[in-house]
């Protein structure tokens, strides 16, 4: 579960995280207010306003509507006022977002951390992650921070410094300090800096991130190390610890296909292929994806009922993938260990009958667990159903409805 940068801050600041102070707004009245607050603290009259959406690049990304920035520095209330009416409620386009982009509903009024100072300034990157093939968190940092991270990665791996924990010690003292130094840093900054990664960690931890990054981390130029932006993202299967993190969901941000799944408990995930497909087990499904590429087409989408569907989730999840302009042809491969092939193939015959008129092909495999009455049931329904019983002829069917 992604989380805005907003919500994010708010979290890390519980863990005593030095953050860039701020404030969500969803009009252009409440970001005025917002900046009136910012100015009259921090004796500043710059602020930063930034779009609020689950992807990265705001700062290069545009608003379709107006051509603006998806991050922007302003420097007087007039300034604020123009840029929250620019960027609230249009359409941000960044790299990560794809060409449709997505619909800014609230933006983050910010402090200004370039304030002077006896030091240089700095923008570093730092990120925790699961590194699976280790079975260890890593950190992974570098001294060139800031909306070009993506390009440093690219062509200078060699400055994407990494650390890796493990998980029975923990993030230890001298990983914080080595750090801290490979970053370049010495005195006061290098003593925040290693309480800055000491207490990431810990919120990385006990709030079970999936992925936390922090870019820029900046050194502000009195030595201050701080969380200017924040990428935090949750394991959902956690949630049952944190039962208050699962109000910050903000399912705007998520596709509205995979929300409607959700709601029927459902496995979905929303690709570009083709090919729908419907399958009971995850295993089975990622076969069954392989298997139509194999055949020439491409999956349209991850579907796993799993192995408590009944007719209606299966209808559900039949409606869903038709939604897809995309999808040419359907299949359905269901082997009956837990789920009775029965009920699959009712759900599948109710979606057809209240659907109406369906054009492209549907092609159904049915094994196991009354996989005859399954059959059964398909045959005398008068659909127009192709159904298959080895997956090599399921095969051949996909590979003419998509030729």
């Amino acid at each position: 579960m992604n989380l805005h940068e907003y919500q994010a801050k708010e979290l890390l600041k519980k863990y005593n995280v030095p953050v860039q102070e701020g404030f969500a707004c969803s009009t252009v009245h409440e970001a005025e207010e917002a900046y009136r607050h910012i100015k009259s603290e921090s004796g500043s009259s710059f602020a930063v306003i930034k779009a609020q959406i689950h992807a990265g690049g705001r700062g290069k990304g545009t608003v379709k509507e107006t051509g603006i920035n998806g991050v922007k520095v302003g420097k007087s209330l007039e300034d604020i006022s123009s840029f929250a009416n620019q960027i609230l409620g249009g359409t941000l386009v960044t790299i990560q977002t794809g060409p449709a982009g997505k619909v800014v509903n609230k933006v983050l009024v910010a402090q200004d951390m370039y304030y002077d100072g006896p030091s240089e300034r700095k923008e570093f990157y730092l990120s925790i992650l699961l590194d699976r093939t280790k079975g260890q968190n890593v950190i992974m940092y570098s001294t060139e921070g800031g909306m070009n991270i993506e390009d440093v990665a690219h062509n200078t791996p060699n400055k994407i410094f990494k650390e890796w924990i493990h998980p029975s010690g923990g993030l230890l003292a001298f990983q914080a300090r080595k750090i801290a130094f490979n970053l370049g840093l010495t005195g006061e900054a290098f003593k925040n800096c290693t309480k800055f990664v000491t207490n990431l960690y810990k919120a990385y931890i006990g709030l079970d991130c999936s992925m936390l990054e922090i870019n820029p981390l900046f050194k502000a130029a009195d030595d201050k190390i701080i969380a200017v932006d924040c990428k935090m993202g949750l394991d959902e299967n956690s949630l049952m610890r944190h039962p208050d993190l699962a109000s910050l969901r903000d399912v705007t941000e998520e596709d509205p296909t995979e929300v409607e799944a959700g709601q029927f408990n459902l496995n979905f995930v929303k690709l570009d292929g083709n090919v729908g497909c419907m399958v009971n087990g995850a295993g089975l499904a990622m076969a069954t994806m392989d298997m139509i590429k194999l055949s020439g087409g491409e999956p349209a989408n991850f579907l796993d009922v799993g192995g408590s569907a009944n007719a209606q989730t299966v209808e559900a999840g039949f409606k869903i993938i038709l939604k897809d302009p995309a999808v040419k042809a359907i299949l359905i491969n269901i082997f009956g260990g837990i789920v009775r092939c029965d009920r699959v193939a009712q759900g599948v015959i109710d979606a057809y009958k209240n659907l109406g008129n369906i054009q492209i092909p549907i092609i159904v495999r049915l094994q196991g667990t009354n996989a005859i009455e399954a059959k059964k049931l398909i045959d005398e329904s008068g659909l127009k159903v192709q159904s298959a019983i080895l997956l090599s002829e399921a095969a051949e069917l996909v590979k003419k409805a998509v030729a």
